[in-house]
């Protein structure tokens, strides 16, 4: 293993996605949002064996930032992407592992015997999708995995690393680490807000791995509870709020920091702090009704796009253009996939 290098190292909860459709009577009974993503209180653990016993279930591989690892391993040549998290040793994780293997994206899991791997509820009303998970094992990863001998010289050899905001709720050490040793030696530090609950709850956890951070990636809910959250003036001005991002501190003043916020079927938005009033509109090629399956995994398909063709050494604008062609490709399909044969999107 440590004689393969890979240039995009990737770190996120691993979960098995448990997806059902038709959900909204779930959506009441659990008090759930029709477009949001949480983590599973007492009062919603009962909706894993319900959703399993009374619903028709799709099982397929999730977690934020292995979605979109696997996303990247789509865009690139074999071998240019890893991936790590913590999962148990069930059934759930081989579920993963075979999914990933498809795409290409090799994995270098921390393993908790006798421990579940993590899953997540998806129930889907329309072309809205309501996250719910339960992490298991995958809060359970350790910062001495990252020294191990299968897995540093990984970190090392890394020139792009990526990492999911959910990350934050029990990793924010390990992130650190991850974005200092990326930021001093001059490397890509990526970072998805995720959710709208990130900055909400855990602002301070991402105040601080923010300076180190060279890529933001987030939609607009999730930008609009970071303006809440930080006393932005204006909560729907997606262009002032990634201005603001991308002007905070950072520690690398080499680089500039870019942010992107997408926004469903709306425009895209890059805000860099070389040019904080400039920002560049993308727009998204609109995608016939019917032939949109699912949501899921949607904003990850876009920044696995966008983490590929910057591995690839794409510019910004087309970075963010095969970020559209890998969101609109996984929306035609069942959860976070991607057609077969594979479709060349650089």
């Amino acid at each position: 293993m440590a004689s393969q290098t890979y240039q995009l190292f990737c770190i996120g909860n691993p979960l098995l996605d448990v997806q059902v459709t038709n959900g909204e009577e779930l959506l009441k009974k659990y008090d759930l949002k029709a477009n949001d993503a949480i983590l599973a209180e007492e009062k919603h653990m009962p909706i894993y064996d319900e959703i399993v016993n009374n619903y028709k279930v799709t099982y397929v591989a999730g977690g934020a930032s292995q979605n979109a690892a696997r996303g990247a391993a789509y865009v690139l040549p074999p071998n240019s992407v890893v991936y790590t998290g913590c999962v148990g040793d069930d059934n759930l994780a081989e579920q993963l592992r075979a999914a990933n293997k498809r795409e290409g994206l090799q994995e270098v899991y921390l393993v908790k015997p006798g421990q579940q791997t993590g899953a997540c509820a998806v129930v889907l009303t329309g072309h809205h999708r309501s996250l719910v998970t339960t992490l298991r094992a995958a809060e359970m990863f350790e910062q001495s995995h990252l020294s191990s001998p299968a897995v540093a010289p990984l970190v090392d050899a890394a020139k792009v690393f990526y990492v999911e905001g959910f990350f934050l709720t029990h990793g924010t050490s390990i992130v650190l680490e991850l974005s200092q040793k990326a930021s001093a030696a001059s490397k890509t530090f990526v970072l998805n807000f995720s959710a709208p609950f990130i900055p909400q709850f855990f602002g301070s956890q991402l105040q601080s791995v923010l300076p180190y951070c060279d890529v933001i990636i987030g939609n607009e809910t999730e930008a609009e509870a970071y303006a809440a959250a930080n006393g932005l003036p204006d909560t729907k001005d997606l262009a002032a709020i990634a201005k603001a991002v991308a002007i905070s501190p950072k520690s690398n003043t080499s680089r500039p920091r870019v942010v992107i916020f997408t926004h469903g079927a709306e425009s895209t938005i890059l805000v860099s702090s070389a040019a904080p009033d400039s920002p560049k509109i993308f727009k998204v090629s609109p995608i016939d009704d019917k032939l949109i399956v699912d949501t899921n995994g949607a904003g990850d398909a876009f920044a696995g796009g966008f983490l590929g063709a910057y591995v690839a050494g794409k510019s910004l604008d087309e970075c963010v253009e095969v970020g559209h062609k890998m969101g609109a490709m996984c929306v035609q399909l069942v959860g976070p996939q991607f057609p077969w044969p594979k479709v060349s999107v650089l």
